[in-house]
């Protein structure tokens, strides 16, 4: 399937490992030109640079997602640097808890950080012919998981502003859709430290998966992509999930 994607420009936040790297490397692989960032300079660097070889244009930056102000303004040099923006994927967390700080660091970075990277971006993406966005979420989102906690409940939160969006947003020509990952094991990743640490709950997780498997950082990708090229332009408002059969519930 040709995703008409070629020569498009997108901004993938928090994409230097894990899933947003997967993502940024898919986006390259078909010839999309690309504005990325993360917290840390040396890994940022060392991330363009790869994407660079693989043929495209990018345009890094170390930006700390939870300061709206950098976001904002990195967001808006992106599209000066690339000439416009097509894409956009909000893709970090700021993590788990159930203290109060924890509840911040999600609010601002899983919450906050999509509704300013949309914000930011929007004239660009009004520019374009085939403009979407695409926010990650999780399958905690949907189904309870390891109690009340502020990563399940901020990106609740997250799948009903992308769907609010999708209706706000149609009449200018902007698609916004959710992915869901479920467990993705991730070298140094959170899977990869309860693999480590609590090695019941890692096997747990494993016979959750008809499968038998956890899901890689491509899997959600390769959904992430598609998602946002032109070929899925009929497509607007839907909470992909991307698990591996993980969660139980039946949607009709």
């Amino acid at each position: 399937m040709d995703l008409a994607l070629k020569g498009r420009r997108a901004l993938v936040t928090g994409a230097t490992r894990g899933i947003g790297r997967a993502i940024a490397e898919t986006f390259a692989a078909e010839g999309v030109d690309l504005a990325i960032c993360a917290r840390t300079g040396d890994s940022v660097s060392a991330a363009a640079r790869d994407l660079e070889s693989r043929g495209v244009r990018v345009f890094a930056k170390a930006v700390d997602v939870a300061d709206g102000e950098a976001l904002k303004a990195f967001i808006v040099e992106s599209a000066e640097a690339l000439g416009g923006l097509d894409i956009v994927v909000s893709n970090p967390s700021g993590g788990n808890g159930t203290d109060e700080a924890a509840w911040r660091a999600n609010f601002e970075v899983d919450l906050l950080g999509a509704v300013r990277s949309v914000e930011a971006a929007q004239p660009a993406l009004e520019a374009s012919d085939a403009a979407s966005v695409v926010f990650i979420g999780t399958t905690a989102a949907v189904e309870t998981f390891l109690g009340p906690t502020s990563y399940n409940a901020i990106k609740a939160a997250l799948v009903t502003h992308a769907n609010g969006l999708s209706q706000s947003l149609g009449s200018a020509g902007i698609r916004v859709n959710t992915v869901s990952p479920g467990p993705i094991f991730v070298e140094g990743g959170s899977w990869d430290r309860i693999k480590q640490g609590r090695p019941a709950l890692y096997e747990q997780a494993l016979a959750g998966h008809p499968g038998g498997k956890l899901g890689e950082p491509q899997d959600v990708a390769n959904a992430v992509v598609f998602l946002a090229s032109p070929a899925a332009k009929h497509i607007t408002g839907v909470h992909l999930i991307v698990d591996g059969g993980y969660t139980k519930r039946v949607n009709f």
